[in-house]
């Protein structure tokens, strides 16, 4: 009983917050200067002006631009519960098909890029936390400076050294395994230092606990005690913050999309950006939004995994 009540609380708040999220979008719109019609007729003409009232009439009509604007609202919010996100300006068609044609590639390299980080973050720790001055001094100094890198100059230097110079990966990636592998890291080695800092000082934490001395005493070796006993204690936090980076690498997905000149969302973004496509753009923020919150539902779902007494309470 109480697990239906804490299902249904988090579903209720999940749909809270796209609903916020939708609600900031929608007015962000309206903030936009310039006639919402005026500007989408430039757009489909390709000609700057002015518009007359009887020129502009079909698309205010089209796309009820003359409504009330809480009849507007209205109309958008209960849309997003039947799937529709609006018709985009540029492309004439259903932003869900704008998007839905390139989220794959989108949710694949974030996907691989996750997986990818944790890998990074787990291995440098097991190997440095607690080894010795040097090799700790060492994995410390890896994840301070990968954890304040940006992600766009990760990837143009990834791009330099091992496409443009070494021309081990091809420049423009694709959808290709090669491809992918820079992408992949350009989201994944600032989000491994990050990941990496809140593990390692967990990690120091538990090897300190009374049970992990027991385990040694018992002739567990020691890297059987990190993996089986410590590690296990040591990625709760970590885990939290996979929540937020999912949602964030999603957005970074932006940048290594356009370096690299692969498909996917990022590029629907910028150039729904660079011609005023405002229900494209907003379906996508509410994308990035919903992503966020299957995130940190999944996260819940982990912890509950990972740590069985989370489970019982």
């Amino acid at each position: 009983m109480k697990q239906l009540r804490r299902i249904a609380v988090k579903a209720v708040t999940s749909v809270v917050v796209i609903v916020a999220a939708a609600s900031v979008t929608f007015f962000a719109q309206l903030a936009v200067p310039g006639d919402r019609a005026n500007t989408l007729m430039n757009l489909q003409t390709g000609q700057d002006k002015k518009w007359t009232a009887e020129e502009l009439a079909p698309l205010n009509e089209r796309f009820g631009f003359n409504d009330p604007v809480v009849l507007q609202y209205f109309d958008y919010v209960s849309g997003l519960f039947h799937g529709d996100l609006g018709t985009s300006y540029t492309q004439k068609r259903p932003v869900t098909e704008v998007i839905g044609g390139q989220l794959l590639p989108s949710l694949t390299l974030t996907g691989a890029a996750l997986l990818v980080a944790w890998a990074l973050a787990l291995g440098i720790t097991l190997l440095t936390v607690k080894r010795g001055r040097f090799l700790t001094s060492l994995g410390t100094t890896w994840e301070a400076l990968t954890a304040s890198l940006p992600h766009y100059w990760v990837g143009v230097v990834l791009l330099v050294v091992f496409a443009v110079q070494l021309r081990v990966f091809p420049i423009i990636g694709g959808t290709s395994a090669l491809g992918t592998v820079l992408p992949v890291l350009t989201l994944a080695i600032p989000l491994a230092g990050f990941l990496g800092q809140v593990t390692r000082d967990e990690f120091e934490q538990v090897l300190q606990q009374p049970f992990v001395t027991t385990a040694r005493t018992r002739g567990m070796s020691d890297l059987g005690v990190r993996v089986r006993h410590v590690l296990r204690h040591a990625i709760l936090p970590a885990i939290t913050l996979s929540g937020w980076a999912l949602g964030a690498l999603v957005s970074g997905a932006v940048i290594a999309e356009n370096i690299f000149g692969r498909p996917g969302i990022g590029q629907v973004l910028v150039t729904a950006v660079n011609t005023r496509d405002l229900p494209t753009v907003s379906g996508i923020v509410l994308l990035v939004a919903a992503i966020y919150v299957v995130a940190n539902l999944l996260v819940d779902l982990a912890y509950a995994i990972v740590d069985p007494r989370l489970r019982a309470a």
